[in-house]
């Protein structure tokens, strides 16, 4: 039988004796595979105790040095003490915090306060805050909390609500840190823009959205909200992610304009932008950036011709093609004319474009019978003319640039919106969303995804950034 007692052994300053305590015995027997080293719960035990030890020492000390007046050096009385309930990655604390009378010499009468208080203003230590974020943004509460509960000295510290709470705090605390909107970021004048250092390659930005399921559904139509999600990619470097509710934000160009300047944005370098021509987005990317540049989507435009597209088959496979109607005739000009449609979008030439659209509405009032798919068809072209006329200024020659290899379709935001909106808030993940609470919870997503949810937290809490240089350090 092997016993093994682990000890913490607390050095102390000034001559003083040091401090030794057990905080974990542990026995085996003969050796098998399931007894070889730690398990986890004794691993977990042996980090809570270790945590216990440590805090109550830190604790001691940090209060030591308020029980005498730091001006005249008196005895400090103590008015009483509170229960202070403190939770770490390593466990639970229950911690005492005295509440002690300022000193005579102050002039301060019967003043008192808890310098422990005052030191712990959150009862949630800040690696904790933050593995708890983290988790809860790339899955459910419940998954976080069973995963976290599972492998760390916590259980019953935490609940999927708490664990809402909390991401819900994080979040604000993002938000809050945001600047006001404008309706104009461009800053300077020309002559200014010319100074400036040559810039980097050319930003492409993609726009998006998805729907998520919303918890007040008053009506089947009322059942869903947008949400706009989108990818910035330099030339150079990583890119980066962003999405908010559009009916709930109130910053959606701040929020954009902050994402591109934290890839170095200047106001003499190239901006492209590419999306699907809804107002929410067309809004939101003008006033950004002098040289910026704004393209409707190839990959929209497609989607609606294919629809038409299937739309005339059908009528055709409606009639057989060796029917000797006058239909059939009116529907082979209908096919030729979508074809010159698209064919006049992908050269840039929406004059032209319009007009085989205004063909091809005509063709559609000659078909003397009515078969299945024209109402549907007399709908799509319509709003297909519609959607063209709204963002003629913003369709280029898509020929010519993909000819030079530049982007013409918001395809590399399609896998964004499944990353950010899909995976977390509609698959495998059937929950109804308040317009606030999936707002909060996609700020902290997607600095998860763009890896700056911990630089976050070592900016609010530099602590955290030294430990993790000393941790570094020592594993170098």
């Amino acid at each position: 039988m092997m016993k093994i007692r682990i000890q913490v052994v607390i050095e102390a300053e000034h001559g003083k004796p040091e401090k030794i305590e057990e905080i974990v015995q542990l026995e085996r027997a003969s050796l098998t595979s399931e007894e070889l080293g730690l398990t986890l719960a004794e691993a977990k035990t042996l980090l809570h105790s270790m945590q216990q030890t440590l805090v109550t020492e830190q604790i001691a000390e940090y209060l030591d040095s308020f029980k005498n007046c730091s001006y005249c050096g008196a005895r400090r009385n103590r008015k009483g003490q509170h229960p202070i309930v403190y939770r770490t990655l390593f466990g639970k604390l229950h911690l005492t915090s005295p509440r002690l009378y300022e000193c005579p010499c102050q002039h301060h009468g019967r003043q008192s306060s808890s310098p422990l208080a005052q030191l712990l203003t959150s009862h949630c230590s800040p690696e904790l805050q933050y593995l708890e974020t983290k988790f809860a943004s790339l899955m459910s509460f419940g998954l976080s909390t069973e995963l976290l509960t599972e492998i760390l000295p916590i259980a019953d510290a935490i609940s999927p609500s708490s664990l809402r709470r909390q991401l819900h705090r994080v979040a604000e605390r993002i938000e809050g840190e945001l600047g006001a909107e404008q309706p104009m970021f461009i800053e300077g004048c020309p002559n200014d823009w010319a100074k400036q250092l040559p810039p980097g390659p050319p930003l492409t930005v993609g726009l998006d959205g998805g729907y998520v399921h919303a918890s007040d559904q008053k009506s089947r139509t009322e059942g869903w909200f947008e949400v706009i999600a989108g990818k910035s990619v330099p030339a150079e470097g990583g890119a980066k992610v962003f999405a908010f509710v559009s009916k709930y934000d109130t910053k959606p160009k701040r929020r954009l304009y902050e994402v591109l300047k934290s890839q170095g944005l200047q106001m003499n370098q190239q901006l492209v932008f590419l999306s699907d021509g809804g107002d929410t987005v067309r809004e939101m990317q003008h006033y950004l950036s002098p040289e910026s540049e704004h393209l409707l989507d190839w990959f929209h435009i497609t989607m609606r011709l294919t629809l038409m597209g299937k739309l005339i088959k059908g009528m055709v496979a409606e009639w057989k093609p060796d029917d000797t109607r006058p239909e059939n005739t009116t529907l082979a000009y209908m096919e030729k004319h979508l074809e010159s449609v698209k064919w006049n979008l992908w050269h840039g030439n929406v004059l032209h474009a319009l007009q085989r659209i205004e063909d091809l509405d005509d063709d559609l009032w000659m078909l003397e019978e009515n078969p299945a798919n024209q109402k549907k068809m007399v709908k799509a072209v319509k709003e297909f003319r519609s959607y063209i006329l709204a963002n003629q200024a913003f369709i280029p020659n898509y020929g010519d640039r993909y000819r030079h290899h530049e982007t013409i379709s918001t395809a590399f935001v399609e896998s964004t919106v499944n990353a950010v909106i899909s995976k977390r808030f509609v698959k495998k993940q059937q929950m109804r969303w308040t317009q606030r609470g999936a707002h909060l919870l996609l700020q902290t997503r997607v600095q998860v995804l763009n890896d700056d949810l911990r630089g976050t937290f070592c900016r609010w809490f530099p602590g955290m950034a030294k430990e993790e240089q000393t941790a570094l350090k020592k594993a170098a």
